[in-house]
């Protein structure tokens, strides 16, 4: 399998590169629909794009180096190289969540609903770009000499190794595919801002930290799989920030009830004490009139 396309002026163009397009472009039409949906102009989710792409970019190459620095600083020529492959998604993850906090300061919005519009394209990005990594047979797992499993998409031949290996990258697309779908269904039920993207950061890293014990090329730092040990992190921060904002949602509705409760028990208060008064001032209308009722037939009777 050629990770080469097609030739534009002799120039070769990578099918990494093309689903990588793909991803991105896939991603912003969902935004902007998503965005539009809650009241946003579609420029606002345009004007993100074009600092959250480079950024996060910039931040999965970055990434990616800084693991792989044995190799890139023996060959400084090649960190350039994108369209190679070597690009880390949390790296991208990590760029997207620094342009979303510059982009909701400078716009005064909110930054957890412009993650929460974000993180269905993001996961969708990466189901479409982990087949990148078929083009360019990279992502693979560990050697499967098993006759019955060497077939797609169980296993994945390796050209450059004359052998079978589990196809990773397919798993986890697989899996990115299902959360991005559990995500479109939650993000009409969920409680308060940013639950939907806690959650992709939760479920993206279940299923990578699973799937990076698999893989035959993970980065390491020290004897730790970089991703592993940077998953088990986000799942625990993940889980521990969803909780944390959904119990102030449910804080802030029963103080508002409190409130509301309190504010109608005065207005009652109010109300009993008007009717009260109003009661109070018949009675004595009532009795003034009987008294000047009296004095009438007093006068009658004395002519």
């Amino acid at each position: 399998m050629s990770p080469i396309a097609f030739y534009i002026f002799d120039k070769p163009v990578y099918w990494y590169g093309i689903i990588i397009a793909l991803g991105v472009l896939l991603g912003i039409y969902l935004a902007v629909r998503h965005a539009n949906k809650l009241g946003y102009n579609q420029e606002v989710i345009i004007d993100f794009s074009l600092l959250a792409i480079p950024l996060a970019i910039i931040g999965a190459r970055l990434y990616y180096v800084i693991f792989s620095w044995e190799y890139y600083s023996k060959n400084p020529g090649d960190i350039i190289k994108i369209w190679e492959g070597g690009l880390a998604i949390y790296g991208a993850v990590i760029g997207g969540v620094i342009s979303a906090l510059i982009f909701a300061r400078r716009r005064k919005i909110n930054f957890w609903e412009l993650c929460d519009i974000a993180a269905p394209s993001l996961i969708l990005g990466q189901a479409l770009g982990r087949w990148g990594n078929f083009f360019n047979q990279e992502a693979y797992g560990y050697a499967i000499n098993n006759p019955a499993w060497q077939w797609f998409p169980a296993a994945v031949y390796i050209t450059d190794q004359g052998q079978w290996h589990m196809a990773t990258f397919f798993y986890e697309s697989l899996w990115n595919f299902l959360v991005f779908f559990f995500l479109l269904y939650y993000k009409k039920r969920k409680k308060t801002t940013g639950e939907v993207f806690l959650l992709y950061l939760i479920l993206y890293s279940i299923g990578r930290i699973v799937i990076e014990g698999l893989r035959t090329d993970s980065l390491y730092w020290g004897p730790l799989r970089v991703s592993q040990l940077l998953s088990g992190l986000l799942i625990v921060a993940g889980t521990a920030l969803f909780i944390v904002r959904r119990k102030k949602d449910y804080d802030d509705h029963k103080n508002g009830q409190d409130k509301g409760l309190g504010e109608e028990e005065k207005e009652q208060e109010t109300q009993d004490k008007e009717t009260q008064e109003h009661g109070t001032q018949d009675v004595i209308n009532e009795i003034e009139d009987k008294q000047r009722n009296q004095e009438g037939v007093d006068k009658i009777q004395d002519k």
